[in-house]
């Protein structure tokens, strides 16, 4: 007898769908497209002599290598551990090691989350538009999504507190970018971050914070993470809601996959049981690696990171002021990876897409795959880090004359 395997799936999974970014990502095999699709760091900034020397040092040491080949605690490896303490200090976070979860990757912590929290038709609020792999995590679970309370907004947050508001459920958690959102590459004003840790709080409703784009910070001061107002907020991590997800994939590699949560205890004590459900543990072997990196990589490297992206923004946006139509608007952000760009109400950016990959090969991502209920097609993100200035701006050149030939159209 065959299989019919679609019967066989959980309902969850019948109508599951791979992510929009990760098949474009497939186009960079293609040596003419001119990509801006991925949220790529560019690999020329990769350590990779720290790297190399790292797992040099490890594995000639047969003490340390048998523990770097060893199963180990799902907790993660202790040293990393205590220096993420350490890192979430000069964060302006007081924790300690039991606050600390290392995952394989920041998306493996959303995933861990929506597992935490979510039974079907529960309610996550996000932003629209917001991070589509925290939907796709999140989604598995088959939530419905509300829209996330932002500052002018005529809906208070409180119809999110109780089961009401013709009948919509209770939000379970709330999930925000405060730095350099993907896709939009905007941030929360000090007012926002203040506004929105004391509307969850007031909720008793968790906060969830992506802080992956956090050191990427090119123009401007500094603003506190909502988990660090929080825990002055509540005086003490333990006592506060927020839930900060990190990760070296920005500034050092993401082929690591290291990231972690730093959390309230009672809320590690569960993610721990779901790491062991899950993988066990993150690769100790990388932790150890990136342990080693981390602690002894010149402070001239995260300095260099921004200061080649920060050319690479600068030059996409002036490209975008020299060859994109004047009916066309996009963001300006002060750091991170991401322009978003919002199109004439008419234009359908995935339509827009075939016609530059035929056209021009310049690869964007559409902008609908960022919005919990399917709007937004009139929008596209475009990646800066990966491309060096001159291809940048020979790309945006490119899609730029598309725009013009589809607005005649």
């Amino acid at each position: 007898m065959t299989i019919d395997w679609g019967t066989q799936f959980a309902p969850r999974l019948r109508q599951a769908k791979g992510s929009a970014i990760r098949e474009l990502l497939k186009l960079l095999d293609d040596p003419g497209i001119v990509s801006f699709a991925g949220g790529i760091p560019d690999p020329a900034l990769f350590p990779r002599a720290a790297i190399a020397a790292a797992a040099q040092r490890i594995l000639g040491d047969p003490r340390r290598a048998a523990i770097a080949l060893q199963y180990a605690p799902s907790e993660g490896y202790a040293p990393l551990r205590r220096f993420l303490v350490q890192t979430m200090a000069s964060r302006g976070v007081a924790c300690a090691v039991d606050n600390i979860l290392i995952t394989s990757g920041s998306q493996q912590a959303l995933d861990f989350i929506g597992r935490l929290f979510l039974s079907p038709g529960d309610m996550v609020l996000v932003a629209r538009p917001t991070y589509l792999g925290a939907l796709q995590a999140f989604s598995a679970h088959e939530p419905v999504y509300g829209k996330l309370p932002t500052t002018g907004d005529n809906r208070t947050p409180e119809p999110y507190a109780a089961t009401g508001d013709a009948g919509a459920p209770r939000a379970k958690f709330a999930y925000a970018i405060a730095d350099f959102q993907n896709p939009t590459g905007e941030s929360l004003t000090l007012a926002e971050r203040q506004d929105l840790v004391a509307s969850a709080a007031a909720l008793g409703l968790p906060l969830v914070e992506d802080a992956a784009y956090d050191q990427l910070r090119y123009d401007g001061a500094a603003l506190p993470s909502l988990l660090a107002l929080d825990t002055a907020r509540a005086g003490g991590i333990d006592a506060g809601g927020v839930l900060y997800c990190g990760t070296f994939s920005k500034t050092i590699a993401p082929g690591l996959r290291i990231g972690w949560i730093a959390a309230p205890r009672p809320v590690i004590d569960k993610l721990v049981l779901i790491k062991q459900a899950s993988d066990l543990h993150t690769s100790t072997f990388d932790q150890m690696v990136l342990h080693d990196v981390a602690t002894t990589l010149p402070p001239e490297h995260p300095a260099a990171i921004r200061q080649s992206y920060r050319a690479r923004r600068d030059a996409m946006l002036g490209a975008l002021d020299a060859y994109f139509p004047q009916t066309v608007r996009w963001t300006r952000p002060e750091g991170g990876m991401f322009i978003w760009v919002n199109l004439p109400a008419h234009l359908d950016a995935e339509a827009l897409l075939r016609r530059s990959l035929a056209e021009v090969k310049v690869a964007f991502v559409p902008g609908a795959s960022f919005h919990a209920d399917g709007t937004g097609r009139n929008t596209l993100r475009l990646n800066f880090s990966l491309n060096p200035e001159e291809v940048a701006i020979a790309g945006i050149r490119r899609l730029g004359g598309v725009l013009h030939r589809a607005l005649a159209a």
